[in-house]
Parts: C-alpha cells; structure tokens; sequence
C-alpha cells in the first residue's frame, strides 16, 4: 500500500472486529520499526513498546482487575470481570508509554509525549499498511500505577494507552473521516 493511501484510509477499528491472527513476527517487525521513525526531537528515543500476546493478556486482565480493585475496593464482581476480559478482545496488544526525561533542559515534557503519540500513529498506519486492524485505547488502565508498574514501567513514564491489533472480522462500522478545510485556517499576519 503507497505511503499517502494508508494514512488516508486507515481507521480505528474496534476490538470487536480483530481476530486470529495477529501480525507475525515480521509484519510486528515492521509495525515496530514503523514507531521508532517517530520525530523525536533531541533524539531521546521516548518511546516504550510492550507487546503482548497469548497468555500475556490473560495475566494482563489480572493486572487490570487488580488496578480496579485498588480504585474501587467495593467494585462488583461483573466489573472485575470485564477488566479480566479487555486485553483479550484482540489477539494482540502493543502497550505505549513515555520514557519522560523530566529535567531535560532543552526538550520539555510534553515534545516527549507527542513524540510517543506520533511513535502510537505510525504504528497504527503501519498495521493497517500490511492489512491488520487496529485500535489506539486508553482509560483508567493506561493512567493506573499499577498498570505501569506491572508492565515494568518506571515511575516517570507516561503510558500513553494501548493499540489493538488483529484481523480484521466482519464489517466496522465506517467512520467518516473529518474535512480539514473545516479544521484549517490561512494566517497572513497579525490582524
């Protein structure tokens, strides 16, 4: 698929939609490497990867029913239950955080969050380049200390959520895209 295509025909598409198979060690590759080609500004590489899959989303449905747990003592039972369930919706997640270098004294905080951001879009173009569905998520499990202490996440990293990826099943439901006219202005000088 040409470069100017996939950006302009990628679309989220729900976990509800992504089955077997995952990308295989290959196209992850490549979804991969699609990341680390993110801008990044002073070259500090911020981006952090965690692939998981198989089993992986098993253990991390523990985490998020245990983060809950923590959040909401008295949370019921049903809830818990969901929590246990939202990893394994797709075959394959990619956890994305923010390696913060908080006293840089060149390239402040958010440069490095929006280089993460831009690592999350590449990857998401990069699936859907090769033909995967795919779903940036975030939530309370993505902003939970918890959740990035037991991804192995240091305390000042910032995960910015978590991509969906698998094939894609049935028929999403097609989201139009916005007109960026509507998004745009001309600046010609100040007024």
């Amino acid at each position: 698929m040409e470069a100017l295509e996939a950006v302009l025909t990628r679309q989220s598409v729900a976990p509800a939609f992504l089955r077997e198979p995952a990308p295989d060690d290959a196209a992850l590759e490549r979804i991969l490497a699609a990341g680390a080609c993110a801008p990044d500004h002073g070259k500090l590489r911020p981006w952090r990867f965690i692939v998981i899959r198989g089993q992986a989303r098993e253990r991390l449905g523990e985490v998020f029913a245990a983060a809950l747990l923590k959040r909401q003592p008295d949370a019921p039972e049903a809830a818990l239950e969901q929590e246990r369930s939202r990893p394994l919706r797709a075959p394959m997640l990619i956890g994305v955080a923010a390696a913060i270098a908080p006293e840089h004294p060149k390239i402040p905080e958010i440069e490095q969050i929006l280089s993460t951001a831009a690592a999350a879009q590449n990857m998401l173009i990069a699936a859907h380049a090769q033909g995967f569905g795919a779903k940036w998520l975030t939530g309370a499990n993505a902003y939970d200390e918890h959740v990035r202490d037991a991804l192995g996440l240091a305390p000042d990293h910032r995960l910015i959520g978590f991509i969906h990826v698998g094939t894609i099943d049935g028929s999403p439901p097609a989201v139009p895209h916005a007109d960026a006219r509507e998004h745009t202005i001309e600046w010609r000088g100040p007024g």
